[in-house]
């Protein structure tokens, strides 16, 4: 008679059992190793943005700079005659006025009188100005002071 005997799985089947936790083991250190890697750069970049040292001072304040006056016509036939003098930052040099001059011109043409002639428009007129002569002239304006402000 012959006998049968059942074959039992031998050494393939064991390593890869063998393998696969070593593999989970390498995959969940590699995840950690992401992990440290990117909680080290929302860090640096937390550092850089709220706590780094120094940037945005305040601008000194340099030379004053008079423009001659110049009249704008309003709305319905109302005129505002205006004089200037810019407020420079420290260093900034020498500056050409006809471009604070031009940006004057285009912010206060056409207004209605009324809006000119009020302290708070007059205020927030002013801020406008000295935004839009800041970025003209490359942030050399930090101020703007009105010399002549007459409207008929």
């Amino acid at each position: 008679m012959n006998t049968v005997t059942a074959l039992k799985p031998t050494a393939p089947d064991e390593p890869e059992a063998a393998e696969a936790p070593a593999k989970g083991g390498r995959s969940k250190k590699k995840l950690l190793g992401i992990l440290i890697i990117v909680l080290a750069l929302v860090g640096g970049v937390g550092y850089w943005f709220v706590l780094k040292p120094g940037g945005s001072e305040e601008p000194k304040p340099g030379e004053i700079m008079s423009l001659e006056s110049t009249q704008i016509n309003l709305a319905s036939g109302h005129y505002l005659k205006i004089g200037l003098a810019l407020q420079l930052t420290e260093g900034a040099g020498e500056l050409d006025g006809s471009k604070a001059l031009d940006d004057t011109i285009e912010l206060f043409s056409g207004l209605p009188v009324a809006q000119v002639s009020r302290p708070a428009s007059r205020h927030a007129l002013k801020k406008k100005l000295v935004k839009a002569l800041s970025e003209s002239y490359d942030g050399d304006v930090m101020g703007v002071y009105f010399t002549e402000f007459v409207t008929q």
